[in-house]
C-alpha cells in the first residue's frame, strides 16, 4: 500500500489557488492583450516594472508550467506585488527598490557558461538550456538573513538536471556560480568596496539535492529583472543571499569557493548561510521572521522548513563547523 508522506509544512489544498481557476486566469490576460495584442503594451510594461522581463513572442514563453505539488506549504503564497518590488540586488544599489533600475539589464540574448571539472566546458544560451530541461512549479518558503520572509510560486528546473547536462568529473567537489556584473548600467559595480561579481556555491551534494531549483519564473510568468532574470538559484534551506540571481557561469571546483558576502563580511555572512533560529545573527535574532504583506511576526523553522529534505546533507558536521553552518 502506498502512504503519502505528509511533512510538517505541507499545504491544504483549500489554501492554495485552484490550478483551473490559475490558468483561466492566465487565458483572459491573454485575450486582454498584454502579451502582443495591439493594445498598448509598451505603456503596460513602462508602468509594472514586475513584467518587464516577459517575452511577448509566445513560442519563447512556456509560461504557465505544472506545479509540483510534492512542494506544497503551509501559508498562503505571498501577493506577487510585493515579491517583485521588495528586491535586494546589490549591482543596482542597496535599497530595496531597485526594480527601475533594474530593467536596464540586458537579458537577450543570454549566455550561460559551464566550465572548470566537466567532461566538456560548454557555452549555451538560454533557448538551448530550456529545450534540454523539463519546467515545473514549485512553491518554496524564501527566508532573508535579514529576518523577513515570503513564500513564492517559482517556475524552472532542478539543479540537478543542470548537474546532468554538464557531466562533472569525479574532481568536482562543489559548485561555484557567477553572476553577470556590467558596470555600464549596474551603479553598484563601480563601488569599489565589494568584490565583484557576485559569487555563491554549494558542495556538490547540496547541488544535487531534489530541493535546489533553478527557477526561470514566477507567478507563471518569466522571471522579472530583479528578481533575478534570466535564471537564478533558489535554495529555500539556506538564507536568501545564497540564491544567486542572473546567473552566467557555473564552475565546477575541487576547493571551496569563497562566496561574495563570504569576501565581504566572512563573519555575519559565510558560506553555508542554512536557516537556524537558535543562532543568531551577530545583529539581530533570527527566532522569528516577518512575512512580506503581514505585520505579524511567525517562529522561524530549522533549515526554514526543509529538515526532512537536507538535515543528513550535515549529519556529523555540527560537531566540526558550529554556528558556521548557519552563517
Amino acid at each position: 500500500m502506498l502512504i503519502k508522506r505528509r511533512y510538517c509544512w505541507d499545504l491544504a489544498e483549500h489554501s492554495t489557488t485552484d490550478e483551473k481557476t490559475f490558468l483561466a486566469r492566465r487565458k483572459l490576460v491573454k485575450a486582454m492583450g498584454f502579451f502582443g495584442a495591439s493594445m498598448g503594451v509598451g505603456t503596460f510594461f513602462k508602468s509594472s516594472p514586475s513584467m518587464a522581463s516577459i517575452d511577448v513572442k509566445s513560442k519563447a514563453n512556456p509560461y504557465p508550467v505544472a506545479r509540483n505539488r510534492q512542494y506544497a506549504l503551509d501559508r498562503p503564497v505571498t501577493e506577487e506585488s510585493l515579491v517583485t518590488r521588495y528586491n535586494n540586488f546589490y549591482e543596482f544599489g542597496s535599497h530595496k527598490n531597485i526594480a527601475p533600475a533594474a530593467q536596464s539589464m540586458k537579458i537577450d540574448p543570454w549566455e550561460i557558461l559551464i566550465d572548470g571539472e566537466v567532461e566538456k566546458v560548454t557555452k549555451i544560451d538560454m533557448d538551448g538550456l530550456l529545450r534540454q530541461v523539463q519546467l515545473e512549479e514549485r512553491v518554496y518558503r524564501f527566508r532573508c538573513v535579514e529576518a523577513w520572509s515570503m513564500i513564492v510560486p517559482w517556475s524552472g528546473f532542478p539543479l540537478r538536471a543542470l548537474l546532468d547536462l554538464a557531466k562533472p568529473t569525479s574532481d568536482a567537489k562543489y559548485l561555484r556560480m557567477e553572476t553577470i556584473a556590467d558596470d555600464a548600467y549596474m551603479p553598484g559595480v563601480r563601488q569599489t568596496w565589494y568584490d565583484w561579481p557576485y559569487v555563491e556555491g554549494l558542495t556538490m551534494a547540496e547541488a544535487a539535492n531534489e530541493l535546489s531549483f533553478i527557477a526561470t519564473g514566477i507567478y507563471g510568468k518569466p522571471i522579472p529583472k530583479q528578481n533575478g532574470a534570466p535564471l537564478r538559484l533558489v535554495v529555500p534551506w539556506k538564507y536568501g543571499f545564497k540564491s544567486i540571481k542572473s546567473i552566467t557561469r557555473f564552475t565546477f571546483v575541487r576547493d571551496r569557493p569563497k562566496t561574495f558576502w563570504e569576501k565581504a563580511q566572512g563573519g555575519e555572512y559565510g558560506f553555508w548561510a542554512n536557516v537556524n533560529p537558535s543562532v543568531d545573527h551577530p545583529r539581530w535574532s533570527q527566532a522569528t521572521e516577518r512575512p512580506l504583506g503581514n505585520a505579524n511576526r511567525v517562529p522561524t523553522l530549522m533549515y526554514n522548513g526543509y529538515g526532512d529534505f537536507v538535515a543528513s546533507l550535515y549529519t556529523g558536521m555540527s560537531r566540526k563547523l558550529g554556528s558556521e553552518l548557519y552563517r
